[in-house]
């Protein structure tokens, strides 16, 4: 008896009893369907954490301030102006790591149009703060360093400050908004950006030229930046690398000796997206052993119904090699038996897998990922446990004694 002749006489048998197949499948399928469902939500939590930190900018480095100490209080990074437009200018020239660096001064500031008003972060810059933040333009225009130098009064605005004080889908383009009685003329509207890590509207805020934010706005402390310096790597792979040479070029400019502590931090919003990503993946293997706990313990149920069909056709047996099957023979059958179980089940776990992805991510929000090469080897693990827990069984059926066999009842 070839494989050809084997295949239909243990699909044949399978089909006798359809209830007790299916549920002797079910282990397999939710063992599959889980590793396909946890290794789709860990791929979309990652690209979900890589695309909230992408939002913030782009290989993103920020500069802060020192910290001043009264009465042994600490007022924390950013409280004690250590920065200078020199520091910021130096970092741009002579940190070859860095691709780009401006400053963020930023204040609360109520802005006023026509017919509305509305509080939110106004942020003085220049040019390369929006290619730090990989931020681009819904319409208009983006101010330049004419802008910068001559200190105009030109804004731009984020998503939702247009919508608030012109409503939406209404162009501000060229509209004159007040901010603290100064007048501003809107140049340009920046795309949607979403929300941040903590949950905050990126599109909240306007950005005007640092000159202007400190003659109309704030006003300038000199030599030292009211604010932090942004900084952008030219590569993912350089961010640490520019830190460090931003640490050692700011150590140097501010004379600080060996074994003292820095006026100043630098911040690396890459590690955070890492340390992010490590621990998601952490979890998502987690899970995913839990499911291939399960899909092994689907593999035990075949065996065990497997011995069961062993023990109920034991006459079946008996009278097939009394009409010439040999050993080998039997032990086909009785694992192609086993093998289609498994790999059944793989197939149905595989498409309840992929549909339980699809509405989970719909479900969180998340972007869906599933790859077919995780797909394809839960199928053939599934085929291995076929073959693994339907070997003792099948084995046990061909070493039967035809005489004995044909005696039982």
């Amino acid at each position: 008896m070839n494989i050809a002749q084997t295949v239909p006489l243990a699909a044949r048998a399978l089909l006798r009893n359809k209830a007790r197949s299916f549920l002797t499948m079910l282990g397999v399928i939710i063992g599959v369907a889980s590793v396909i469902s946890m290794e789709a939500v860990g791929e979309g939590a990652k690209a979900r954490v890589e695309a909230t930190f992408a939002s913030m900018g782009t290989n993103l480095l920020m500069v802060l301030s020192g910290s001043t100490s009264s009465g042994g209080v600490m007022g924390g990074f950013g409280s004690m102006p250590t920065l200078t437009w020199a520091d910021l200018a130096a970092i741009r020239k002579e940190a070859p790591a860095v691709s780009a660096a401006a400053p963020m001064l930023s204040a609360k500031i109520t802005v006023q149009s026509e017919d509305a008003n509305w509080t939110t972060q106004i942020v003085g810059s220049s040019p390369e703060y929006f290619d730090i933040r990989a931020w681009s333009l819904a319409r208009g225009s983006l101010f330049v360093d004419s802008d910068v130098d001559a200190g105009d009064k030109v804004i731009v605005l984020g998503q939702t400050v247009a919508d608030q004080l012109f409503g939406a889908g209404i162009d501000p383009l060229g509209r004159t908004l007040r901010l603290r009685a100064v007048p501003f003329t809107v140049i340009g509207v920046l795309k949607r950006k979403g929300q941040s890590p903590m949950g905050s509207d990126y599109d909240d805020c306007a950005i005007i030229p640092f000159t202007t934010f400190q003659a109309k706005i704030q006003g300038s402390l000199g030599n030292y930046i009211p604010g932090i310096i942004a900084v952008s790597a030219r590569t993912s792979g350089d961010t640490t690398r520019a830190q460090h040479e931003i640490v050692a070029l700011l150590r140097d400019r501010h004379h600080l000796i060996s074994g003292t502590e820095d006026d100043f931090n630098v911040r690396n919003l890459t590690e955070i997206a890492s340390a992010q990503q490590q621990g998601t993946k952490i979890l998502t293997g987690l899970l995913a052993a839990i499911a291939v706990v399960s899909l092994i313990v689907g593999g035990i149920g075949i065996m065990n119904i497997m011995l069961v069909s062993v023990t109920e056709r034991t006459r079946e047996i008996g009278l097939r090699m009394a009409v010439g099957a040999t050993p080998w023979n039997v032990l086909t059958q009785f694992l192609v038996e086993s093998i289609a179980l498994s790999m059944a089940g793989g197939v149905v776990g595989v498409g309840i897998g992929i549909s339980a992805a699809r509405l989970l991510a719909l479900r969180l929000g998340w972007p869906y990922s599933s790859s077919a090469k995780v797909a394809l080897i839960s199928f053939g693990f599934s085929a291995l446990v076929g073959i693994a827990f339907g070997l003792y069984p099948a084995r046990r059926a061909s070493m039967l004694d035809p005489i004995e066999a044909l005696r039982s009842e």
